[in-house]
Order: structure tokens, then C-alpha cells, then sequence
């Protein structure tokens, strides 16, 4: 009989402080938004982007008076893991402020541009700047580059991009980052899979001018004009944020539904590679998760979730996200394989068949196809962007040569859907021509 008393006794115990932790998590959740109310008052109310109809800058809201406007905040906090922005970088502005004076070209209306976004480490200049200048290429309406990069990339990135506003000035428009990460956790995010891959992660809370933007991987190239993959922004219904591919569409050489060792979105998980995001929704969006019993914040669920899960976790940041994204499908709108185009698509034989149907509109070489001789359909692809001189016919001088290209790889499997690569790539060589044409 005592052993059943002092059993129900631990019960009582354990239930009462199980009840008392759960009471404190959400009291300091309310405090947290309590909190953010009042530092907020001073700035227009955020809530109508949930049905924004004109995705972009939410407004730089007097940034014209530069640094002095900073002066009235108080310095940025990530609760509970405190990054603490340097002294010198405003709260609201976050990195922009140090990045100001290398905004470049006319100023052009927000809603009529696309903003997109790529982090540049280590060896990938080069990568980086053909993927920027395949989408200049076929891209009609503005685009603004949001480029996170390593200090001694810097002055590599603005000399080639100040060349390219000789061209196209009325075209880009460019803003150059540093790359940072929370500082009590910086060297762990920051060889996090990839070296500053993980940045992209941050985004929401670096750009809180932004409301939407295009995060693409460095090795990605456009065969389609930005704007429409954009468009698809407006498809999203009201609890979307995120979009992204599938990671594979046959089940059966699936890595996540095989190997991965944590939660994943879907039957086969999601490839982070080409991200549309609303980023007004994720800093908004509180998401359920496995860690704590109250939903989350983006900025309170970041580091808990790496903690947890890093030993578990292959692929890094994309791999955090197939778990967040596991917890809330509804905030992820899931678009096709045409849109993120990768070697695993046709290297096992062709899997893709919205590409079947209309072709590649984003090529993506991951495992580093471009610069290698495995795959040497997409090495084609990637070579004929980077030659080609800007101001040249590119019937000629990109699609011809390209075209010759890929008939010397029809020996391998992706080299035989060739013709899927240049069949949206010549519609918008046309598409192109034809508006150079009008007055």
C-alpha cells in the first residue's frame, strides 16, 4: 500500500511541475510580445502583408536620413539566445546600414522589382556571378541582388557589378552584406554543411525592410526570366511563406525517406536550393515544434532546433528546414521539379515530367556538376552563360553554341534531355529580342 502512495505522490509531483513549466513558457511568450508591442509602436502596423498583393520592399520608411535615424533605437536582441548586433548596425535596419553606400543605380519603385538574394563563400565568385548574370540576361523587368559574401569578396563582386550597370542600369540594382551569424554560436553556423550556407536561415531577420525575396544557391541557372517564379508569390494563400521543390520525385531513390534520421516535409522531403519567402510571414509566424510546448518564433526556434537535431542532420540548414517545415505544412506552398532542375533528375533516366512538358526553367548543378566532368550537360549550360558577352545576339552567340554543346553529351543520361534545357531557354531569347525591338 505505501508503494502505491509514494507512486501516486510522484505522479501528483511530476503533473504539478509539468504544469508549472508549461505556465512559465507561455507567460514568456506573452511578455516577449508584450515587449515587441511597445518597441513597435513607432512603426506602422505589419499585418496587412498577409494579404499583401505587391510582394518586395515593405517600405524603407525615412531611411533618406541615414545613420542619425538610428539614434532613438535601442540595440537588437534574439531572445532567449541574445545575438547582439554590433553598436555601430541599427536594430530595425540591421545589416543594411553598413551596406548602404554600395547601393547603386536609379532608384526604382519597389513593387516593380524582384529582390533576390544568394550567399557567396569561399571559392564562388565566379558561380555566383554567372548565376546573377543568367538572370540579367532574361530577366525584363528590374531586379534588385541582395549579396552575402565573405569581406575579401567584396571589392571582386562590386568591380564586376559596377561594369555590369554600364549595360544594364535601368536593369539592377545591387546591395553587398556581410556575412553574420548569432556571435555566441558563430563558427557552428558557420560550417554548418557548406561554409555560410546557413545564412540564407537568418535572412528574415537581417532584411526586415524586405517583405519578399528569391533566395537561390550559388550554382543556379536561370533559363527563364526571375519575374516568373516571383509571380508564384501570389499564388500563395494566406498561411503560406515558404515555397520550394520536392527534394525527389521518384520515392525510390529518395534520400530523406531512405537515410534521414529527423523529420522531413512530404514523402520525400524539400531542396532549399531556389527559396521563395515571404519575409514578413516568417517573422510574424509563431511554429509548431517537437522542442517546447508553446509555439516559437523564428528567431527563439533556430538555435533549440540545431541543438537538438545536429547530430542527427546531413545536409545542414536544408535539413532544419525539412524539420520545421514537417511541423507546419500548411506554410509551405510546394512548387515543381522544372524549378529546381538537378542531376537527380535525369541521371537515373528523366523523373521530371513537368520538364518533360515544358522544360527546365531553373537549372540547378549541385554536387559541383559544373565544374567536373560528371555531368556534362550541365557543365554546358554553365559554360555557355559565363562566355557569353553581354551586348552580343543570343540566338548566335549563346543558344547555337550551347546547342552544339549538348549534341557531344547525349552519351549520358541528363545529356539526352538536352533538349529540355534549351527548349524555355529559347522562348525567352525570344521573349527578349522581341521586347529590345520595341521603342
Amino acid at each position: 500500500m505505501r508503494c502505491y502512495l509514494h507512486a501516486f505522490l510522484l505522479c501528483v509531483v511530476f503533473t504539478f511541475l509539468t504544469f508549472l513549466y508549461v505556465f512559465s513558457q507561455l507567460a514568456s511568450t506573452l511578455e516577449d510580445r508584450d515587449q515587441r508591442r511597445v518597441r513597435d509602436d513607432a512603426i506602422p502596423d505589419s499585418s496587412h502583408h498577409f494579404s499583401r498583393k505587391t510582394p518586395g520592399l515593405s517600405g524603407l520608411r525615412d531611411r533618406e536620413g541615414g545613420p542619425d535615424r538610428c539614434k532613438s533605437l535601442s540595440v537588437s536582441y534574439w531572445k532567449p539566445y541574445y545575438w547582439r548586433l554590433p553598436a555601430d548596425v541599427c536594430g530595425v535596419n540591421c545589416l543594411l546600414e553598413s551596406s548602404l553606400s554600395e547601393r547603386t543605380a536609379s532608384v526604382v519603385k519597389g513593387h516593380e522589382r524582384s529582390h533576390l538574394a544568394v550567399v557567396a563563400c569561399g571559392p564562388r565568385l565566379e558561380e555566383t556571378l554567372t548565376m546573377l548574370k543568367s538572370a540579367l540576361l532574361f530577366s525584363k523587368k528590374p531586379l534588385h541582388f541582395y549579396v552575402f559574401a565573405e569581406d575579401e569578396l567584396h571589392d571582386s563582386f562590386r568591380s564586376a557589378l559596377e561594369v555590369w550597370l554600364k549595360t544594364f542600369r535601368l536593369k539592377f540594382t545591387f546591395t553587398i552584406y556581410p556575412i553574420t551569424f548569432p556571435k555566441e554560436n558563430a563558427l557552428e553556423w558557420k560550417r554548418l554543411f557548406k561554409p555560410c550556407a546557413s545564412q540564407r536561415l537568418f535572412l528574415p531577420l537581417i532584411l526586415k525592410e524586405v517583405d519578399s525575396l528569391l533566395y537561390v544557391d550559388t550554382d543556379i541557372i536561370f533559363l527563364q526570366p526571375v519575374e516568373d517564379i516571383w509571380a508564384l508569390l501570389f499564388q500563395f494563400n494566406s498561411s503560406h511563406l515558404a515555397a520550394m521543390a520536392p527534394e525527389h520525385e521518384e520515392p525510390r531513390i529518395g534520400w530523406y525517406n531512405r537515410f534521414a534520421r529527423h523529420p522531413y516535409h512530404g514523402n520525400t522531403g524539400i531542396n532549399s536550393g531556389v527559396m521563395l519567402m515571404n519575409l514578413t510571414r516568417f517573422r510574424e509566424k509563431l511554429f509548431k515544434n517537437d522542442m517546447a510546448a508553446v509555439p516559437l518564433k523564428w528567431e527563439e526556434i533556430l538555435m533549440p532546433l540545431l541543438q537538438k537535431y545536429k547530430l542527427n542532420i546531413t545536409w545542414g540548414d536544408q535539413d532544419l528546414l525539412n524539420i520545421i517545415f514537417h511541423h507546419n505544412p500548411e506554410s509551405l506552398y510546394v512548387f515543381s521539379c522544372q524549378w529546381n532542375y538537378r542531376p537527380d533528375h535525369c541521371i537515373y533516366g528523366s523523373n521530371c515530367q513537368q520538364a518533360e512538358q515544358e522544360g527546365v526553367f531553373i537549372l540547378h548543378g549541385n554536387r559541383g556538376v559544373y565544374h567536373n566532368d560528371k555531368q556534362p550537360a550541365f557543365r554546358a549550360v554553365y559554360e555557355a552563360i559565363k562566355e557569353f558577352p553581354f551586348g552580343e545576339n543570343m540566338e548566335t552567340s549563346l543558344l547555337h553554341p550551347l546547342e552544339a554543346s549538348l549534341q557531344t553529351t547525349t552519351h549520358t543520361y541528363c545529356g539526352r534531355a538536352g533538349h529540355l534545357f534549351t527548349k524555355r531557354l529559347k522562348q525567352s531569347i525570344k521573349s527578349v529580342q522581341q521586347q529590345d525591338k520595341l521603342p
